[in-house]
């Protein structure tokens, strides 16, 4: 069955797509409910005896049933997890023996309920007709082809390009997606990780999930493309439709491919995983060449000419793309900064003093943004939302 991604957003955006009324037959769904607990398993001692693939290879998976998620709802919910996938939560509250636990923690988990865990996590994304959060494991070594692939929103695809890093260990900067990732029973931090231990599958695999995550969109070149551009003059006619997203990392890239480290998170993530992408021991050696020079100019010099529009012209729906939170930031008080607004944070103080439109004016007032300005700040505060929110999709 699909897993329907549930998106909790901090106000009232949501992702097209990304939360759904479902309609059900309850009778139907009583009938599954009772055929799974002829399995008997809420008798299982998860905790002491390992299961075997013969004990749940009989299990459905299908547009009518869950069986898996089920199995996995009756692992966690003998010590309580409440959970927020309703369908789960709707069974296990019909079973004499749950007794809810607000205080659950994944610690609780012994090692052989997460063995077990594991065989019934990767005995049912095998079952997947389409690639699901929660199915990377079994794709290390597998290239993903578009009939793996089904319809997915935005967050899914975050959430399955991260997931390939996550089964490594890698701490994201995201805090929606750490916290995502922390309740994962299989998860694992590790400090020490680096982008190098991915293998050549995994780095195609992110690649497809990126590409299928920008389908649709018609645009003359992509990030990614900057390597063609090193020695080749870019053309205007070439940014036509682009964001300001991936302008700017457009821009940055010229330098990335020279090694440039980042400090920003976003960028510097980006970056991280590409195979291309070596950090250059010595920053001081770094040094665009000319042609590289005048092509990051032409970019800046485009950006710079859709953010100045802010206080002239309405967004367009795909303006601003997936901007990182740190720069949705920035673009939030640009707004405010073409006004000559004075900055209590120093930061970002120092960042429009540096502008060189940029006149202070100490006299600036919040009524005195046009309608259009309060507009198109309404939809950067959503993207930020967004970009801060928390996910929860098929748990466990």
């Amino acid at each position: 069955m699909q897993k329907k991604l549930l998106i909790v957003l901090f106000s009232t955006l949501v992702f097209a797509g990304g939360a759904f009324a479902q309609d059900f037959d309850i009778a139907a769904r009583n009938a599954r409910w009772k055929e799974f607990n002829r399995n008997s398993f809420e008798k299982f001692d998860f905790a002491k005896t390992k299961l075997t693939k013969a004990r749940i290879g009989k299990l459905k998976e299908d547009e009518d049933s869950d069986d898996f998620a089920l199995l996995r709802g009756v692992v966690f919910g003998k010590h309580g997890r409440i959970f927020k996938e309703r369908t789960i939560q709707d069974y296990l509250e019909k079973q004499a023996w749950y007794k809810p636990n607000k205080n659950y923690s994944n610690a609780a988990l012994t090692p052989l309920e997460r063995t077990n865990l594991d065989l019934i996590r990767i005995t049912e994304a095998e079952k997947h007709l389409s690639i699901e959060p929660g199915d990377m494991r079994i794709w290390r070594a597998k290239p993903i082809t578009d009939d793996n692939l089904r319809s997915y929103t935005a967050a899914e695809l975050t959430i399955l390009i991260a997931e390939i890093e996550a089964i490594h260990g890698k701490t994201f900067s995201e805090e929606w997606l750490q916290k995502y990732f922390d309740e994962r029973y299989w998860y694992k931090r590790k400090p020490a990780y680096t982008p190098a231990v991915l293998t050549e599958t995994e780095r195609k695999n992110i690649e497809k999930l990126l590409a299928e995550k920008d389908k649709g969109r018609n645009t003359a070149i992509s990030i990614g493309d900057m390597g063609n551009f090193q020695n080749t003059p870019l053309t205007e006619d070439k940014l036509a439709g682009l964001s300001l997203l991936e302008l700017r990392i457009l821009r940055e890239e010229f330098h990335a491919r020279h090694g440039k480290k980042f400090d920003a998170p976003g960028i510097r993530d980006y970056f991280n995983w590409r195979d291309w992408y070596k950090p250059a021991k010595n920053q001081k050696t770094i040094k665009l060449n000319k042609i590289e020079q005048q092509n990051v100019d032409l970019l800046a010099s485009y950006e710079a000419r859709i953010r100045e529009k802010l206080s002239t012209e309405a967004l367009g729906e795909d303006a601003l793309g997936e901007m990182f939170a740190e720069d949705l930031r920035v673009l939030r008080n640009e707004v405010y900064a073409r006004h000559g607004r004075v900055f209590k944070d120093k930061e970002l103080q120092k960042y429009f003093d540096s502008q060189a439109w940029y006149k202070p004016n100490p006299d600036f007032k919040d009524d005195q943004l046009s309608e259009i300005e309060a507009q198109n700040l309404a939809k950067i505060k959503q993207a930020e939302e967004t970009a801060t929110s928390k996910f929860s999709e098929a748990e466990g």
